[in-house]
């Protein structure tokens, strides 16, 4: 069949017994071919390697396209952005912005582009549409296990483990982690990691917080006391929950590191902007950008053969140490109404 790229209309007909006319209508998604047709040419083509051409002003460009808006983690979307924006300026490319959420809006812009970088929760049958019309793709954000995706991510699993290990080797053997709202995959796969560690050591006790974000903390932290388990070290799933923490702790006259320590997860701008500044995770979404963009840009020069395996690249974050942890101390406050009022 020659090579990959050398693969033509003429050859996917003849492969399939029909005309190159057939064959170039059913690829380019107009009528006059059957479904059952159309599923047949575009299997073969698949098999056979074919990447359809493009105009000389799509060949050059690729598209970035968010899952509409996500408030949870906008500044990690941020700064993928940036990152990618960085590299293609670095490299020449021309680069489109997209969100949607919307199959027949990503399948049109797969069309018109050499290639997509996804970020976020895109439907199956967004990523389906867009797959098939044989476009190399990245995805950034969770897939599912095995998924024959090209992926980049963080280290959620070993940041958990590295957090823990850091508290450990402070001293810290009583440590809750703030989970705040249950569902999230990157919380969940923190806490695995956190517990990992945890599980290693017959004095370490993982305690795990989950409220309503919306002022729950108070009332969760209080039916632990009420348990008799105080604390010493707080690892919550994101920078925003342990400001939270810190906010309640600070005004029920906890110091912070002196009683309680606590650590974040994102690195995002307000943990620079609390007193004491936070001990957090940084994500480096900027890198996980530039490097899914690089990856992206190898399966545009070098397409992917059939049978060959996707790749996974993960980009390690890193514990960035300030001044919102330190030494176990033996707590000095004693208080067992933790708040007269929640805040809302």
């Amino acid at each position: 069949m020659g090579k990959r790229g050398r693969v033509t209309l003429q050859t996917i007909a003849r492969e399939v017994g029909l005309s190159k006319y057939a064959v170039s209508r059913s690829l380019s998604g107009k009528s006059g071919v059957s479904d059952e047709t159309r599923e047949r040419i575009r299997e073969t083509a698949q098999r056979l390697g074919y990447i359809k051409p493009l105009n000389k002003v799509a060949a050059s460009e690729v598209a970035i396209v968010f899952h509409d808006h996500d408030p949870v983690n906008s500044e990690l979307y941020m700064q993928i952005q940036n990152g990618v924006q960085s590299e293609a300026h670095r490299l020449g490319m021309g680069l489109r912005m997209r969100w949607t959420h919307h199959a027949s809006q990503l399948e049109d812009l797969a069309h018109t582009c050499a290639g997509l970088l996804l970020v976020g929760p895109h439907a199956p049958e967004a990523i389906a549409a867009a797959t098939a019309t044989g476009i190399p793709i990245v995805r950034f954000g969770w897939i599912d296990p095995l998924e024959d995706a090209d992926h980049v991510s963080g280290t959620d699993h070993e940041a958990g483990q590295a957090v823990m290990q850091y508290l450990f080797g402070l001293g810290h053997r009583s440590i809750a982690y703030v989970y705040g709202t249950p569902g999230y995959r990157g919380r969940r796969e923190r806490f695995y990691g956190a517990r990992e560690i945890a599980e290693r050591y017959p004095d370490v006790v993982l305690h795990a917080m989950e409220f309503d974000e919306q002022g729950g903390f108070a009332g969760a932290y209080r039916a632990l006391k009420e348990k008799g388990i105080q604390p010493t070290a707080f690892f919550c799933a994101h920078d925003g929950l342990a400001l939270t923490v810190m906010s309640e702790l600070l005004g029920q006259g906890y110091r912070i590191p002196d009683d309680v320590s606590v650590v974040g997860f994102g690195d995002f701008s307000p943990a620079t902007q609390i007193s004491p500044q936070l001990t957090t995770v940084r994500m480096e979404g900027q890198e996980c950008g530039a490097v899914g963009l690089r990856l992206l840009v190898e399966r545009i020069e070098h397409p992917r053969q059939p049978g060959t395996p996707a790749r996974r690249v993960n980009i390690a974050s890193r514990i960035i140490e300030r001044r919102s942890t330190g030494p176990c101390k033996q707590l000095t406050k004693h208080d067992d109404d933790f708040a007269a009022e929640e805040h809302a």
